[in-house]
């Protein structure tokens, strides 16, 4: 099969009661959503077996590039023994990057959800939580899911995200964390999702306000570029934890010449290293 997203082989799930070996490992492999949805997502086993391994999660921007993002994690998913998930959130999921609000296309939360349990069952992987990794439009729905969804998520790394939900109860969301008659059955909980240690990384050189939204609202609680919101968004989420007396566990990291370009900050910028190192390095210290 060839279409924009790649060449590579697509796979539908055989019928199953636990967990197995039909998915081979050291592919990246396209599947296919069981229900009718006609969902697509992209899996990565390590050669070490999926049984209990910590699950990876990775989402695109809007350039759609999930089965790129999945091919270039594949070897620190591999070196570090964890299954990859790379959901593809195609034209109809228009408000992916803020979880689907109604009327605007389907819950993206609940089809990420949908895809994890399948994940699980195939593979044996944990179900919670989840390390998840966001960029651009894709860092916009990890930091969301996230604050929607704390129990689910152990860390966070988000990268050049275009514009935030802040930890501020008076406005509703996506800008605040209000609830919203759009977004059912969410409630934002900040004594529960700043617990979650999050690594916010801009490149350096990521100052160029294209495909940005910028209504004079955003850019004056945020910023006028993906740099200083990142910033602002940080020190908000710091302030939010201090406020609460809990520890600050959002960090901001630059990464230097780099800019909003998926694959220059793998092959230039360390990317790949730098998420692995702030989902799975060594916290203790």
């Amino acid at each position: 099969m060839s279409d924009r997203h790649g060449s590579e082989m697509m796979t539908r799930f055989p019928e199953t009661n636990g967990h197995g070996d039909s998915l081979p490992a050291k592919q990246v492999l396209r599947l296919v959503r069981r229900d009718l949805s006609g969902q697509q997502y992209f899996v990565y086993i390590p050669s070490s077996g999926g049984v209990d391994a910590p699950l990876f999660v990775a989402v695109h921007g809007v350039a759609q590039n999930a089965h790129e993002q999945a091919s270039m994690f594949s070897s620190y998913c591999e070196a570090q023994g964890v299954v990859l998930v790379a959901p593809l959130f195609a034209d109809d999921y228009r408000d992916y990057q803020r979880l689907g609000r109604s009327g605007r296309g389907p819950r993206s939360d609940a089809a990420l959800e949908a895809i994890l349990e399948e994940v699980v069952l195939q593979t044996g992987a944990m179900a919670t939580p989840i390390y998840l990794f966001g960029h651009s439009g894709g860092a916009q729905f990890a930091h969301r899911y996230a604050m929607a969804h704390p129990h689910r998520v152990a860390r966070v790394v988000v990268v050049g995200a275009g514009w935030y939900t802040f930890p501020n109860r008076r406005r509703r969301f996506p800008h605040g964390i209000r609830r919203s008659r759009d977004l059912p059955n969410v409630r934002f909980d900040p004594e529960e999702f700043l617990r979650i240690p999050m690594t916010v990384m801009v490149g350096e050189q990521d100052t160029h306000t294209g495909n940005l939204r910028r209504t004079e609202r955003v850019n004056r609680q945020q910023g006028r570029n993906r740099l200083e919101r990142a910033r602002n968004w940080v020190g908000a989420m710091r302030t939010a934890a201090e406020s609460r007396n809990l520890d600050p566990l959002v960090s901001f990291e630059s990464i230097p010449a780099g800019d909003n370009s998926f694959v220059r900050l793998m092959t230039s910028g360390r990317l790949g290293e730098r998420v692995f190192a702030a989902l799975f390095g060594d916290h203790t210290q």
